[in-house]
């Protein structure tokens, strides 16, 4: 892991004050960008459903292909980025992300907008990767922790741009008027990037056989990305529609439930970032599943207690999504040299794969209105994330001492 940072920064010099800002922005607003269509299209569900004449099931099928489409390709992906930089490849995400909300926002019905979201796993499949490069070459070893968590909140910033902002707008020029505006914003974003990264370095010279299977501590936490995904994206993709149908609450509202995730998961993404250092981040991924278990749980009580739903929401950002921000950051901590883009993108497809499942499971309950049954299946998916964080805790601990005695 040093060495790759040590490699990286030789090629490119470290930011001054003035420049890190920028930087840690930008690479905050890419990860909003590589997943902004799933909350959009949590957030603009009601509408959606309404407008199109699409099912629940639909719904969640977008999610599906959208990031059945990103676990794919995320090996590959990894790949890329290790070979072009990340200056290049986070110029490709955004135009892409542009291009594929601009045909969310056409899509007539569910054909096109299927299709616009599986080009959408483009962009997720490079975001990991390339952002994580960025941060190799460029911040210091001492800052990239908190850097990685700050920008691993950009997709909790797109959350809430989706639940906020965008669905303020579709309000009042329509819901395709809101996913344009977002397209035509991921395009500033790229030009921004092609003018404002450094050059990439020429691809390294490596020996190293590339591997599309996960192996180690990178296969672990593609297991916990799997389950905790499963999880995230059920919760992203029917809140806002369990809210209408079963709280009953307006589109607006029921929106802002969306807004309120998002900014909880920034905050949570930041702060267990920082505190993610050696000898404790192991553990956290564990002990944030078993709260994520407790949010899911409230989202099941919400349905009694409609006013539970706003710290259930809470709850899934505060523990829920920041146990995918530390799992980036144990990779960085524990990537061997010239393998932080492909572990990255393997920790990623797991993550993917469970945001492809989840909501598919899911639709099945919000098809026939058992929202009770649906949180309860999330909350097995919290606690079996848990348990293998757990496992590979304990084991990582016992091999640690194994070595040093």
């Amino acid at each position: 892991m040093a060495a790759e940072g040590t490699a990286a920064t030789a090629s490119a010099p470290l930011p001054d004050k003035r420049q890190a800002p920028a930087l840690t922005a930008l690479l905050t607003c890419a990860m909003a960008f590589s997943m902004l269509q799933l909350f959009l299209l949590g957030a603009l569900g009601p509408r959606l459903v309404d407008e199109l004449g699409i099912s629940p099931t639909v719904l969640g099928l977008t999610t599906t292909i959208g990031f059945g489409t990103a676990a794919v390709l995320s090996p590959m992906g990894g790949r890329i980025v290790d070979r072009i930089g990340p200056r290049r490849a986070l110029v490709v995400l955004l135009v892409v992300s542009a291009v594929a909300l601009a045909l969310i926002g056409a899509a007539p019905g569910a054909g096109l907008l299927l299709a616009a979201v599986a080009l959408g796993g483009v962009p997720q499949a490079l975001a990991n990767p390339a952002t994580n490069k960025a941060i190799l070459a460029s911040v210091p070893p001492a800052r990239r922790g908190s850097v990685t968590g700050t920008k691993q909140s950009g997709v909790q910033l797109g959350a809430f741009a989706a639940g906020l902002p965008l669905a303020a707008v579709a309000g009042g020029i329509g819901w395709r008027g809101a996913v344009w505006t977002a397209a035509g914003t991921a395009l500033l974003t790229g030009l921004w990037a092609l003018r404002t990264l450094p050059p990439d370095p020429p691809p390294p010279a490596t020996t190293m056989r590339p591997s599309l299977v996960p192996r180690g501590f990178v296969a672990w936490l593609a297991v916990f990305s799997l389950f905790l995904g499963s999880g995230i994206a059920s919760v992203n993709t029917y809140l806002a529609l369990f809210g209408v149908r079963e709280l009953e609450m307006g589109p607006a509202t029921a929106a802002a439930l969306v807004a309120v995730l998002g900014v909880a998961g920034i905050v949570g993404r930041v702060g267990w970032s920082r505190a993610a250092r050696p000898g404790r981040a192991e553990w956290l991924p564990g002990w944030l599943a078993v709260g994520a278990v407790g949010a899911a749980a409230l989202l099941a009580a919400a349905l009694s207690a409609p006013p539970l739903a706003w710290a259930a929401a809470v709850a899934v950002g505060v523990f829920a999504v920041s146990g995918n921000a530390v799992s980036m950051v144990l990779v960085m901590q524990r990537a061997a040299p010239g393998r932080a883009g492909q572990d990255s993108a393997l920790v990623a497809a797991g993550f993917f794969a469970g945001f492809a499942v989840g909501p598919l499971l899911f639709g099945l309950f919000a098809e026939t209105g058992r929202y009770g049954f649906g949180w309860m299946l999330v909350a097995m998916e919290f606690a079996a994330a848990g348990a293998v964080a757990f496992a590979w805790a304990v084991r990582d601990r016992r091999g640690r001492a194994g070595r040093s005695s």
